[in-house]
């Protein structure tokens, strides 16, 4: 893309957390892990009564799990899930019947393998997904029951499939009714990986806690809603951020530290025609990122706009530091905003490590649900229109249309040639005199 620059905006921030391990209420923050298999998984010790596994001892098991061979895993995300959901909506006395969960409990009787953690020890920053991405290298595909049995799974490659499954939010149905659709999901999910004969590995887990332990027992936890971070300037946005998480791994023994958990300040920013600069600090212990993101506006005389880019993301740490660059990948009309699932530098990355930086290839980077936008903002608090970064026009959606266009064009280049044929007007009669044809003139 060859364009004059017309604008560059530098984002840098101030980072400063507070290491999740280190909070009081850790030990009372657990999520279930269910996890069976149609083939066989390592052997696991069953946990103690009331050991908490740690987040280091399941990623242990996930790449002793995963380390070889490719692996087809299923996602089943929910909400909110704690081990009281099973104690409260599953059987009582051994009545399947009255069990919420009657698909996963069949689902694991009949497994050949199968790994069980009643309490896995949870934090703001613990991302499963992030977790599985990881370890098999590729970027989860959201697929749901009805989409699964249309899609097109191959064997050779390893595949993470993410089904999100809701949590008893609304007053319209109790949180058994909930439960019991989204077992009925799981179901589906399972059954149409056995019509395929696809092997399969399945866990069950939870985005974050539905209950919290101790004397507040069996009571929901309020759900966060987090507003995006927003630098303003003379009344009006300049620049707008928003992710679920902003996950970083400063290496391979490292944890995962989520960057948006903090409340950020802007003391010293600025921000102007030509340039931003926004500082956000967040308070926490023994931990000083700084992180920025460098954007710019190209117009491009093709396609008549401008086009917005987030050309290269940098983190610092002490003496060391790490960029990437995006703008291959990372980009969107000028007037509208970016949005992604997941932005991370591996698996699909979209955040292609510096050449000349050795911490870049080690370090990691995931963003989940990551939108930004820094021009055409004006006065308004909302991002604009979203250019996601799956388009509707896929390779795949390409090659079927090609494909289907030239089988149209065999069609009617041969039937063309079928109404071109000539059929004889006269015909022998056998009782007539013979038809002759002189041979000399």
């Amino acid at each position: 893309m060859a364009g004059s620059r017309s604008c560059t905006r530098l984002m840098g921030v101030y980072i400063l957390l507070f290491a999740p391990f280190f909070a009081l209420g850790s030990a009372t923050s657990q999520v279930p892990f269910l996890m069976w298999s149609s083939e066989r998984l390592p052997p696991l010790a069953s946990p103690t009564a009331g050991h908490i596994a740690s987040y280091e001892q399941l990623s242990a098991y996930l790449t002793s799990a995963f380390s070889s061979g490719s692996h087809t895993v299923l996602l089943f995300l929910q909400d909110k899930l704690s081990k009281d959901d099973f104690t409260v909506f599953g059987g009582v006395f051994g009545n399947k019947e009255d069990s919420a969960f009657k698909n996963i409990e069949d689902a694991m009787q009949s497994s050949a393998s199968k790994v069980t953690l009643p309490a896995l020890e949870w934090s703001g920053s613990f991302n499963m997904a992030a977790l599985l991405q990881e370890k098999l290298g590729v970027s989860p595909v959201l697929v749901d029951a009805d989409t699964l049995s249309h899609l097109t799974i191959k064997t050779s490659v390893s595949n993470l499939l993410l089904i999100n499954l809701p949590y008893c939010s609304s007053l319209q149905k109790s949180c058994k009714e909930v439960l019991h659709e989204n077992d009925e999901i799981i179901g589906k999910v399972l059954s149409s990986m056995k019509a395929k004969n696809i092997p399969y590995t399945a866990i069950y887990t939870g985005f974050q806690p539905s209950r919290v332990l101790g004397r507040s027992l069996l009571q929901a936890v309020e759900p966060q809603v987090k507003p995006p971070i927003m630098f303003n300037v003379s009344g009006g946005p300049c620049i707008m951020l928003w992710a679920q998480n902003l996950t970083v791994r400063l290496g391979p023994s490292s944890p995962w530290i989520d960057l948006a958990q903090g409340e950020p300040s802007f003391v010293g920013s600025l921000c102007n025609v030509i340039v931003l600069f926004t500082l956000m600090r967040f308070l926490t212990i023994l931990l000083l990122l700084i992180s920025s993101f460098s954007m710019s506006k190209r117009f491009y005389p093709v396609s008549a706009r401008e086009w917005f880019s987030l050309d290269a993301v940098e983190l610092q740490f002490a003496n060391l530091s790490a960029s990437y660059i995006a703008s291959r990948d990372i980009y969107a009309p000028a007037e509208y905003s970016f949005h992604c699932q997941s932005v991370a530098n591996f698996g699909d990355a979209l955040l292609h490590p510096n050449t000349t930086d050795r911490n870049s290839s080690e370090w990691r980077l995931n963003f989940i649900d990551f939108q930004i936008q820094g021009f055409g903002l004006a006065n308004s608090t909302n991002f604009s229109y979203a250019s996601d970064c799956a388009s509707f026009f896929t390779p795949a959606i390409w090659m079927g249309l090609v494909t289907v266009l030239l089988t149209l064009l065999i069609l009617v280049y041969g039937l063309h040639m079928i109404m071109q044929i000539n059929t004889m007007d006269r015909f022998d009669d056998p009782k007539g005199p013979s038809i002759s044809v002189p041979q000399s003139e």
